[in-house]
């Protein structure tokens, strides 16, 4: 199991180290996080005692109106189940009792340092464990973002993926990764494709060699991640193996347990192939909302014949 560390939130948001400097290692393995209210009442029953727990504004306005033997209780109930973290949204001022127990506990106390809403932060936040804990895998291929729409495109070495990826930048579509594509699990129907850091903004032309997309077209040629949509395959031409039936039967490709829609595409010089992939890209859209060529036409043919 993946997991991320409190200093790994110091680090990205900047926060601001209130107490447990030395238990900064402390490991987080939820994605998401929780505002402690029902458990300042005394409602225990689902109290996610291994989230990042998050108080802002409601929350210190309620134990502020508490008296002071009442807010110690409220305060120790909870840090008694030793989270991983607690972060303060609003200003932590007069919560010494809070500051007290973590120090006791030697549980990690910190505080934001932007102005933001305590929605916002836990958007950013969530966001942010979310991808770095989730299943992850690499593949080899290409990720482009065409129309919005994050396409993986596959096929063996030499086949042609990348001069593909760079006649779509050229058509105004973004890379996202060449060689490698991470593939990470958010949910059971969502998988995001990345870079490996390494290969970030980089493209391989066979003859050609080693480009820098953004400096070569600008930053809107480049994607830092997208959601995957289609998983295209280039294969070369077999013959007498395509044909050409109205709508094929919808093939899928299995990754992580995430079905995602899949579409082969056999070569042929001459075969436009980046502009076929975009034609894919926008039939694939074409389905989400409910549209079907093929339903269309034959509509057409029985309306001929009646």
């Amino acid at each position: 199991m993946k997991t991320l560390t409190v200093e790994n939130l110091v680090k990205q948001f900047s926060l601001k180290v209130l107490t447990g400097v030395h238990n900064l290692q402390q490991p987080i393995t939820q994605p998401r996080s929780h505002r402690p209210g029902l458990e300042f009442v005394g409602h225990f029953d689902f109290f996610p005692t291994e989230r990042v727990q998050i108080l802002g504004r409601k929350e210190i306005n309620y134990l502020h109106k508490l008296s002071i033997d009442e807010r110690q209780m409220r305060i120790g109930n909870i840090v008694k189940y030793h989270p991983p973290c607690f972060i303060v949204t609003a200003r932590p001022e007069g919560l010494t009792y809070l500051t007290q127990y973590c120090i006791e506990e030697n549980i990690p106390l910190l505080c934001t340092n932007e102005p933001e809403t305590t929605s916002e932060f836990m958007m950013k936040l969530d966001s942010y464990m979310v991808k770095a804990l989730a299943e992850e895998i690499a593949v080899h291929g290409v990720c482009v973002n065409v129309y919005g729409m994050g396409i993986l495109i596959r096929g063996k070495s030499g086949v042609g993926k990348s001069e593909t990826a760079h006649t779509l930048i050229g058509k105004g579509h973004r890379l996202v990764a060449d060689d490698i594509v991470v593939l990470k699990k958010l949910s059971p129907r969502t998988i995001l494709g990345t870079h490996d850091e390494k290969t970030k903004e980089f493209l391989s032309l066979r003859s050609i060699g080693l480009l820098n997309v953004v400096r070569l077209y600008g930053r809107k040629a480049f994607q830092d991640e997208t959601r995957i949509a289609l998983d295209i395959e280039l294969k070369k031409w077999e013959k007498n193996s395509l044909n050409n039936e109205l709508e094929h039967e919808q093939t899928f490709t299995d990754y992580m347990g995430v079905k995602v829609p899949h579409v082969e595409i056999q070569l042929q010089p001459g075969r436009d192939v980046a502009g076929l992939i975009e034609a894919a890209a926008n039939n694939w859209l074409l389905k989400q909302q409910g549209y079907s060529a093929a339903e269309e036409f034959m509509k057409r043919l029985e309306s001929e014949f009646n």
